[in-house]
């Protein structure tokens, strides 16, 4: 599963309607470009290839009066609804994401309702747990790995990870349970987006062919 396409539907839908470069700017902003696969090309491929799939809907927009090209906004279509929800609710439930998808989805998890998040997040150490039985049939974490050799670190590797997973993710059910952040249905959301012309203090240099677009 691609964080892209999360972090793309996310960032447009968060926006109503936003040109590329909008989200290009927004991913940056969150250091989706270190934590992830979000460089430009991706981000300006992923809103084609979405607009294609019915996911998002491109509008031409007529080119400013100081000239160049006319640029494209994107908007999420009911369809591209859909699949955010369905890529959204799978990351924060599957325990064998990479990193960058479960980043991807605690970004947006305010955008469940708040019941709903601690719901899915409970799944996760359910998956979390039954898959540390499985590997404790062949490994005991008590004795060590050395009666395996140096091949058990590799598995004590997997349990700590597991664990301090479980443990992260405890402690956010904890936190959301207890009245933390706003969830959808609450009131206002917190404002992750940057506004029309804002700075961005966590943008790179890089120009990409498509950012007037």
């Amino acid at each position: 599963m691609s964080a892209i396409r999360l972090l793309v539907l996310g960032a447009v839908r968060q926006h109503g309607r936003a040109h590329g470069y909008q989200v290009r700017n927004d991913l940056e902003y969150w250091g989706a470009h270190e934590w992830s696969n979000a460089k430009p090309g991706s981000i300006y491929h992923a809103l084609k290839q979405m607009a294609k799939q019915d996911l998002l809907h491109a509008h031409e927009i007529a080119p400013s009066t100081a000239g160049g090209p006319p640029r494209t906004e994107y908007e999420i279509t009911d369809r591209g609804t859909e699949e955010y929800f369905r890529l959204l609710r799978d990351a924060l439930t599957s325990y064998d994401q990479k990193m960058d998808m479960k980043s991807a989805a605690i970004g947006f998890i305010v955008d469940l309702p708040r019941a709903e998040a601690v719901a899915l997040l409970k799944e996760r150490t359910r998956r979390i747990e039954e898959w540390r039985a499985a590997v404790t049939e062949h490994y005991v974490p008590e004795d060590g790995p050395e009666p395996l050799g140096h091949i058990g670190e590799i598995m004590n590797l997997w349990i700590h990870t597991a664990d301090a997973e479980a443990e992260w993710t405890l402690g956010l059910i904890g936190r959301i349970e207890g009245g933390a952040y706003t969830f959808a249905g609450e009131g206002d959301p917190f404002v992750g987006v940057l506004a029309e012309g804002q700075e961005n203090p966590y943008a790179t240099a890089d120009r990409h062919p498509e950012d007037d677009r």
